[in-house]
């Protein structure tokens, strides 16, 4: 995401007719454009960023003569899903997440413009001339992931038969087949009871491990966090492994990525009825009375034939009911930008000796490498103006000191000049 740079300041005087002297008129660049992420509810996926990664930002027009002001560059705006949640990609900093239509993040702002030299004019200095160049726009590489937002998740270990019940349910027609890890994305549903919606969400198939990032992992616990009801899918006619034994995966994956997972409201669906046999249907039937004394929700279902799933659907209704959608619940604040300590102009600069080179030097100083990256040196008053700002910072006395001599490189910021000592100007002009 890079932002626009400001407009340069314009170095003009006014020329007309019978005003022989006219005074400066060179007027300031306009702004850089800012990277503006805004959540809107028409964008479902991040997909397109697949094929498109870098964004920038409009720059701004530079001043002109007759005191005419640079536009301003233009913003690019940038669609996002709500439920998209940023963080910079290089320090893995929290930035924002925006979970509702509307919400707007300025991700990189625009350079400031540059003063035409208009703005330098003084009752001692009636004829600048310089102007200033406009500052470079923020550039920062960010980190897009999407949780997605629905009332209810559908959790459980891989063939559980997610996806058949989120069809079952639903409106939803999502792949289903005989075989692990079918669902590969998560798929959404419409659940229309009474005078609601209700938004379903069967997510990837969970596996042991998925909070150190195994099988799909995070992926599938990411989406999970933002529901606000999760069912709890139990594959009953699997003789490999209890029922038991995958509720206590489920639950002890979501006591490791977030035990605020555990506090949700659920139900455990024992699904694939229509497949247990007698003796599987007696351990079935002795789990949910085990589950049900700990005052969990426990239902014998089959997706495929339908069996228990209208109970299920007003058990859902009921719960969504008592549990309504907290908007903002799961959005942190925006981080607030690190204020630095304002450095004095006049504070100490540093010399720094590049060990590259026995002769040269980098001054360091905030203030200092910010008023050079905005002059021109095409202009020609600049160079007076850059050896002022040398003078009153005494970086010649301190380069001295640190054991610079005559000829030596030295750098401030991006500019690059040869040392020699005693040969500031002393006088304004």
């Amino acid at each position: 995401m890079a932002a626009g740079k400001g407009g340069d300041g314009c170095l003009s005087f006014r020329r007309e007719k019978y005003v022989p002297k006219g005074g400066p008129d060179g007027a300031d660049g306009g702004k850089g454009g800012d990277v503006i992420l805004g959540a809107v509810p028409g964008a479902l996926t991040l997909a397109d960023f697949q094929y498109k990664r870098r964004f920038q930002a409009e720059n701004g027009e530079s001043g002109k003569g007759s005191m005419k002001i640079g536009a301003d560059g233009d913003d690019a705006l940038i669609y996002v899903p709500c439920g998209t949640v940023v963080t910079d990609a290089e320090t893995g900093e929290f930035i924002a997440d925006l979970v509702n239509a509307g919400d707007n993040l300025i991700v990189a702002r625009g350079g400031r413009g540059g003063k035409g030299n208009a703005s330098f004019a003084t009752s001692r200095r009636r004829a600048p001339r310089f102007a200033q160049k406009g500052d470079a726009g923020e550039e920062r590489e960010l980190k897009l992931e999407l949780k997605l937002i629905a009332d209810v998740g559908l959790v459980g270990l891989p063939n559980a038969g997610k996806s058949s019940l989120l069809a079952a349910l639903s409106n939803a027609h999502p792949k289903i087949a005989d075989y692990p890890f079918t669902t590969l994305s998560p798929n959404l549903g419409a659940l229309n009871v009474d005078d609601q919606q209700v938004i379903l969400a069967d997510v990837p198939g969970l596996v042991e491990g998925a909070h150190e990032n195994k099988g799909l992992g995070h992926y599938f616990l990411r989406h999970v966090e933002r529901t606000r009801v999760l069912i709890h899918v139990i594959d009953a006619a699997d003789e490999s492994i209890d029922p038991m034994a995958q509720l206590n995966i489920l639950r002890g994956e979501f006591a490791a990525y977030s035990e605020e997972l555990l506090l949700r409201p659920c139900i455990v669906a024992a699904n694939k009825s229509d497949l247990l046999t007698r003796d599987t249907l007696n351990r079935v039937n002795a789990f949910c009375n085990e589950i049900s004394q700990k005052g969990m929700q426990c239902m014998i279902i089959s997706a495929l034939t339908g069996e228990g799933v209208e109970n299920l659907v007003q058990n859902i209704a009921e719960l969504v009911r008592v549990h309504p959608r907290q908007f903002n619940i799961y959005r942190e604040e925006h981080v607030v930008p690190v204020v630095k300590p304002r450095v004095s102009a006049v504070a100490p600069v540093e010399i720094v000796k590049l060990s590259r080179d026995d002769g040269a030097w980098r001054v360091i100083h905030e203030n200092l490498e910010k008023t050079v990256s905005r002059l021109n040196f095409d202009q020609d008053d600049t160079f007076m103006r850059f050896a002022r700002v040398l003078k009153k910072l005494k970086v010649e006395e301190a380069l001295e000191e640190s054991g610079a001599q005559d000829g030596d490189k030295v750098y401030i910021g991006n500019i690059e000049f040869d040392f020699h000592p005693d040969r500031v100007m002393d006088d304004e002009q």
